[in-house]
């Protein structure tokens, strides 16, 4: 979206960061907005700016190179969102750590798809889902990265032709209307109540619930245009996308999931050279395919993600 490109371009001068971040600043209690906007607007810039050049760097490199890139230009990204709510950032230093471990990867028949990852309770994942989210706590200690792609609404065709379903999608941004396929109901092991009582805190007001033969609908007192997980949206930021099925509600910001992701994918360029380089050179693994599409999609979506986070804010 061309406003967010634009917002980024405003927010670099000191002038225009230090009056964007006096009005964070003055939203949160016990904060002298004036001193504190003057203190972190450089620092502010810096990882604007560093985290840009990540992502442009990333996009004329070689795919191998790739996640190391991205990794560091969304960690530059979201640490200056954090900035504008949390404006001692970082408070200690265990705050630097990644906040997730990737299992070692075992040498015969590895996969990348069915790879996890590991969430800890301290460093940057816990602390901005928690502060940027709102996710105070996971409802697991592990993902897979074939559970973590199938948010991914641009990855919903690809995953289709392997035959897997992460996503439907079930309404526009700006429309009061969901519709759900009947079937979901088997994939989540309820009932038609159940379902919309499941969902029900993730929503405005539900005004009204009908069903047929093959749909749910569900009309809502307004348009769901703010998205949280466990709703998703493409980059065009106008359709809605949910999870087929339970093991993929997973109430958390899209954000996350590439995080993660990306987290994994740069340690295994980093420490996995054999197999990595292979990967490359003979595309002989499902996973290529798979790999360089998330690459391709994650370094247009994360920016503008983050964008919008900064954006929401300028009021």
């Amino acid at each position: 979206m061309q406003h967010i490109e634009m917002f980024y371009t405003y927010l670099m001068s000191q002038q225009t960061a230090q009056h964007y971040l006096y009005n964070c600043y003055k939203r949160i209690e016990g904060v002298d907005a004036e001193r504190k906007s003057y203190e972190n607007c450089t620092v502010f810039i810096s990882y604007l700016e560093h985290g840009q050049l990540f992502y442009q760097s990333g996009k004329n490199s070689s795919p191998i190179l790739q996640p190391v890139l991205y990794f560091y230009g969304m960690a530059h990204l979201i640490k200056a969102c954090l900035l504008t709510v949390r404006p001692d950032y970082p408070e200690s230093t265990t705050l630097l750590a990644h906040g997730v471990t990737a299992r070692k990867r075992k040498k015969k028949d590895y996969s990348f798809l069915h790879d996890e990852v590991k969430l800890q309770h301290n460093g940057l994942f816990p602390y901005f889902s928690e502060h940027l989210f709102k996710v105070s706590k996971l409802p697991f200690e592990k993902l897979s990265m074939k559970q973590l792609l199938s948010l991914i609404p641009e990855m919903v065709p690809l995953l289709g032709f392997h035959q897997e379903k992460g996503l439907y999608q079930v309404g526009k941004t700006h429309g009061k209307w969901l519709e759900f396929p009947l079937k979901i109901l088997d994939d989540y092991y309820t009932t038609k109540d159940g379902f919309v009582k499941k969902i029900s805190s993730y929503l405005p007001d539900i005004k009204h619930m009908e069903s047929d033969s093959q749909h749910i609908q569900i009309e809502l007192a307004m348009p769901l245009t703010e998205l949280k997980g466990p709703f998703f949206s493409d980059k065009t930021q106008t359709a809605i996308f949910f999870p087929a099925k339970r093991d993929l509600f997973l109430p958390f910001s899209e954000i996350m999931v590439h995080y993660l992701l990306l987290y994994n994918l740069s340690m295994l360029c980093r420490y996995e050279t054999d197999w990595w380089g292979d990967l490359f050179t003979a595309k002989s693994d499902i996973d290529y395919p798979f790999i360089t599409q998330f690459l391709k999609e994650s370094a247009n979506k994360v920016p503008l993600l983050l964008g919008l986070e900064l954006y929401k804010k300028k009021e």
